[in-house]
């Protein structure tokens, strides 16, 4: 793992020269044996990945009555979406049509362009300041969304529950006139915040054995298959077994992920220090080195869905974490290497994970680079939760990740002890005046919980940190976010830093899904849907959900175009 630490400022300067440099020498390419040599199977599409994306893919393919084949690079299917809550964010869903919850078009666009391209955005202008390309995205995402998922419920791949009361995550902005009702989960779901990704892959995979899809697993695509003229015609995969060739009649679709776990690709492209994520452990950029020679065009490599993780999570790189989606706990907060805190603790995670990459040009670092959490035994008997990536835990649950003292003096030592014990990881120490500095910044917590208001990052104030905080713990709780921390100890601390759901970066489609060259023009017979390919919400992360409804949507419009295209 790259170590991270001063040396973290060139990194994000890294050149897309040497980036390039990264894609072809990190992971050696399969020997190209040419278009001419026999294949060992033969099908119509060929999708690469069996997570969400992918299935869905397969499923819109073969309702079309193409004969599909899903090659799997774990050895079994789901990917990052097994671990999912699974809300996918759609707008003017059937769910808000039936209750007469409107979702108009040109107000739905207005708030994409709000916060895909803030600095540009103008209410004025017909795309609203977006670039073509993000508008003409966000405009398919309104136009199909809600199609896709209607027929993925009526033909029991994805059967939904509408949740009208989830909030957007931004719904304080004037531009957003639907504040709620855009989210769904899979129905039959036993609880909203933990079994939704296993319940949706698992009936995602069922209607692909009913209706004929095959899903082969241990399948890692390293390469495409191109003809003479530049079509894609097929792939390549390593298997324990060797390598396999197959021959794609109408197309190859990527679903593959992002490259979260690629450190190579991680150091020369985003923006933030990120150290890791909760994404599938296979997520390693695939698709990048596959497409390379095709002249695939790259777009948004600089960004990713960003969430905090835990420090010792992400070193140990375990495929079981779940990124801290919720701040849990009143009697909490969060501080910086200074003891200081850096920002609204309940605010959205993406919006919370940006801190990190904060720049002290005075003092040539990233003072966030690792933040504390720290909360109290209350918060620690009442606000313990096992749900949404939570920090505090109850009994039972892998707490490696928590460090425990006496006093706050104590907690400050073993925080220290902690951070350099993982020195060869990242490079955080405490400041020397750390200790004296967090009992202050802990007092100026406690006065302004006590009156019920944060003067400082208006923690408390959006409907986001309410609806994930939970009721109020204590009678008469001005705010239900906040509640001072006690006097004494013992207390409780975690290590986080920056991390993702995965990237949001790769080769660049059109609204249909077709992967573009150079030129801007599709490659003929190549197509990309979900996290490998790139985003057309630029930094921003919308809502809830907002990484699956356009993956939902996008796969069923590269579905469609697949079949229009072939004909």
């Amino acid at each position: 793992m790259t170590r991270l630490g001063l040396s973290r400022r060139s990194m994000l300067g890294a050149s897309v020269a040497g980036a390039a440099g990264a894609l072809l020498t990190t992971k050696a390419a399969a020997a190209d044996k040419g278009a001419d040599a026999p294949f060992d199977a033969e099908t119509d599409v060929v999708v690469c990945g069996g997570g969400a994306a992918g299935l869905s893919a397969a499923l819109f393919c073969r309702w079309q009555g193409a004969q599909v084949t899903v090659l799997e690079k774990a050895a079994s299917v789901g990917g990052t979406s097994a671990k999912a809550a699974f809300w996918y964010w759609v707008p003017n869903n059937p769910g808000m049509q039936a209750l007469g919850i409107k979702d108009e078009k040109t107000d739905f666009l207005r708030f994409i362009a709000r916060l895909t391209e803030p600095d540009g955005y103008d209410p004025g202008d017909p795309h609203f300041g977006m670039s073509p390309w993000h508008y003409a995205m966000a405009e398919a995402f309104y136009d199909s969304g809600a199609e896709a998922v209607a027929l993925l419920d009526a033909k029991g791949a994805l059967p939904y529950l509408h949740i009208p009361e989830a909030p957007d995550y931004w719904a304080e902005l004037a531009e957003n006139k639907a504040k709620k009702g855009r989210v769904m989960v899979p129905k039959g779901i036993n609880d909203a915040h933990s079994d939704g990704g296993r319940v949706a892959i698992r009936n995602l995979m069922a209607a692909a054995r009913r209706d004929g899809v095959t899903v082969k697993p241990s399948h890692r695509v390293e390469r495409i298959i191109q003809d003479a003229s530049g079509r894609v015609i097929g792939v390549e995969a390593s298997t324990d077994d060797g390598s396999v060739r197959i021959r794609a009649r109408r197309a190859v679709i990527f679903a593959s992920g992002g490259f979260t776990h690629d450190e190579a690709l991680r150091t020369a492209f985003l923006a933030a220090p990120v150290m890791g994520g909760c994404a599938a452990l296979t997520n390693e950029g695939d698709i990048i080195r596959a497409t390379s020679k095709a002249g695939a065009q790259l777009e948004n490599m600089k960004n990713a869905w960003l969430a905090p993780i835990p420090l010792e999570k992400a070193v140990a790189k375990d495929g079981s974490m779940v990124s801290t989606f919720a701040m849990t706990g009143d009697s909490m907060l969060i501080v910086n290497k200074y003891g200081h805190r850096v920002a609204d603790e309940k605010q959205p995670y993406n919006e919370l994970a940006r801190v990190f990459a904060n720049w002290d040009g005075a003092k040539s670092e990233h003072p966030n680079l690792v933040l504390m959490s720290i909360w109290d035994q209350r918060a620690q008997d009442k606000c313990a939760s096992p749900y949404f990536g939570s920090l505090i835990v109850p009994d039972g649950i892998d707490d490696r990740h928590v460090i425990k003292g006496a006093t706050l003096e104590e907690l400050a030592g073993k925080i220290g002890a902690r951070l350099e014990a993982l020195h060869d990881h990242i490079s955080a120490r405490l400041a020397p005046d750390f200790q004296s500095e967090v009992k202050a910044t802990i007092a100026r917590f406690n006065a302004m919980a006590a009156a019920g208001k944060d003067t400082d990052f208006g923690r408390g104030e959006r409907a986001f940190g309410l609806y994930l905080n939970g009721p109020a713990k204590e009678p008469g709780q001005k705010n239900p976010t906040m509640w001072p921390l006690a006097p004494q100890g013992p207390y409780y601390a975690a290590l986080i830093v920056a991390g993702t759901l995965d990237t949001k970066g790769g080769p660049k489609t059109d609204v249909d899904g077709r992967i573009l060259g150079l030129d801007d023009k599709p490659i003929p017979g190549l197509y990309g849907v979900g996290n490998c390919v790139a985003a057309g919400s630029g930094a921003a992360y919308w809502a809830g959900g907002g990484t699956l409804g356009p993956i939902l949507t996008f796969s069923y419009r590269a579905a469609q175009a697949v079949v229009r295209d072939s004909a």
